[in-house]
């Protein structure tokens, strides 16, 4: 049942990739549900939905209670196992870490301080490109560095869920979730603004190459550059190499025509 639960001879206590994984599940109470939830998939609107549905928020209103309570629906190991309904959100591997460069890059959020840290702070984050990024996580051990850009693989605390959703197609998992355990999904995006979906969005030309300040400047006059536009072909490449699980799980659980590069 568990993905990671035999890896090690230790006690599962001690099993680190089991451990991590149950950090990061949460108990919806009423319908005895195990939601994994994965940063840059749709969390921080699936976080408020899991507490306003346990009983400890009213709403969005109250929206930031969740950032210090990640753990406070984690399920014990006899809840976790003996779950009616489990299920996850993935994205596609390609617009999750173009989505992590502009927001969390692009505004200089805590996440990208610590990325200077572990390069020994050789990098200014104003003149950080997007090819810059991307090519620094081929060197250990900085692709499971930070939960925004770690592979989503090894979020996942079941070999198998009931629903394997796509961030993609959001308007599924919203209706599936009502239907099935009368869960009610409740935007946080105006709460969080990591979403693109209020710019008008660039497709002119190439941004693989333009630094993390030009593209604020662009922001802030309300302009974005697409996903797509972030990439080159070396770039493709690259990242279906270093995240060719991650690829396979959307594949097989998703539908590979919703990559952004097949």
């Amino acid at each position: 049942m568990f993905n990671f639960s035999g890896v090690s001879l230790t006690s599962l206590k001690q099993n680190a990739r089991h451990q991590f994984c149950m950090d990061y599940a949460m108990q919806v109470f009423n319908s005895n549900a195990i939601y994994s939830f994965i940063p840059k998939n749709g969390c921080s609107t699936l976080r408020l939905s899991v507490a306003i549905a346990n009983g400890c928020i009213d709403g969005i209103e109250q929206g930031n209670w969740i950032h210090a309570n990640n753990q406070t629906f984690k399920p014990a190991l006899k809840e976790a196992a003996t779950a009616h309904y489990k299920f996850v959100i993935l994205r596609c591997p390609f617009r999750r870490l173009a989505s992590v460069f502009l927001d969390k890059f692009v505004a200089k959020e805590p996440d990208a301080w610590q990325y200077r840290d572990l390069l020994k702070r050789e990098v200014n984050l104003d003149d950080l490109t997007f090819a810059q990024f991307v090519k620094s996580l081929a060197v250990p051990p900085m692709k499971g560095a930070n939960i925004h850009w770690k592979p989503q693989s090894l979020f996942l605390l079941y070999k198998e869920y009931d629903d394997y959703f796509a961030l993609e197609h959001f308007e599924k998992a919203i209706a599936t979730l009502n239907e099935k355990i009368d869960f009610n999904v409740v935007d946080a995006r105006s709460l969080t603004g990591h979403g693109t979906d209020k710019f008008e969005m660039l497709n002119n030309v190439n941004y693989s190459h333009t630094s993390a300040f030009d593209i604020a400047v662009l922001k802030r006059a309300g302009k974005c550059p697409s996903h797509k536009a972030l990439y080159n072909d070396e770039l493709i490449q690259l990242v279906k190499k270093l995240y060719a699980e991650d690829i396979s799980l959307y594949t097989e659980r998703c539908n590979k025509s919703d990559l952004l590069f097949t």
